[in-house]
């Protein structure tokens, strides 16, 4: 059996404001029906899709930003430090995957990637030197130097 609450509370302003569950229920309906429908994740189109190209998934929006969808593109590099694999996703027409976009590839588009380490956008916060890494063998991440060599994927975005 599920319950659902009655009313909601939330703080605005340091007062406590309750709203009944058939007014927040009656507001969204109306925005829904009244073209705010676009508040909501819209679908990606597959003319959207370039050849070779793969649809990874939907990527929430954080702290206010807007989410998106995240396309995986065509081709793979080996053998390449970090500044060369950014350079190479670039020529692509794309960028590197952060940390939240390969965790979402291996969950998504394992298939598609070798069982190795493959080139994050990101760099380590505590050591410049340092960019992390994601392990599509085993889903793990982790960092190393940047001179070091390993494979590259690179990805584009579509703004919801």
């Amino acid at each position: 059996m599920t319950q659902v609450a009655e009313s909601v509370s939330v703080e605005v302003a340091g007062a406590l404001v309750t709203i009944s569950k058939a007014a927040v229920v009656d507001a969204w309906l109306a925005r829904v029906i009244n073209g705010a429908a676009e508040a909501l994740p819209q679908p990606i189109a597959l003319g959207q899709l370039r050849t070779g190209e793969r649809y990874a998934g939907l990527i929430l929006g954080k702290e206010g930003e807007p989410g998106y969808h995240l396309i995986l593109l065509p081709g793979e590099a080996e053998g390449k430090t970090w500044e060369q694999a950014k350079e190479w996703a670039a020529s692509a027409g794309g960028e590197l995957p952060t940390r939240r976009e390969q965790s979402l590839l291996f969950a998504n588009l394992r298939e598609e990637f070798q069982s190795a380490w493959y080139w994050s956008g990101e760099q380590s916060e505590s050591y410049s030197s340092y960019a992390w890494l994601q392990g599509f063998g085993d889903g793990f991440q982790d960092y190393n130097r940047k001179h070091s060599e390993f494979r590259a994927r690179a990805v584009r975005r579509l703004p919801l």
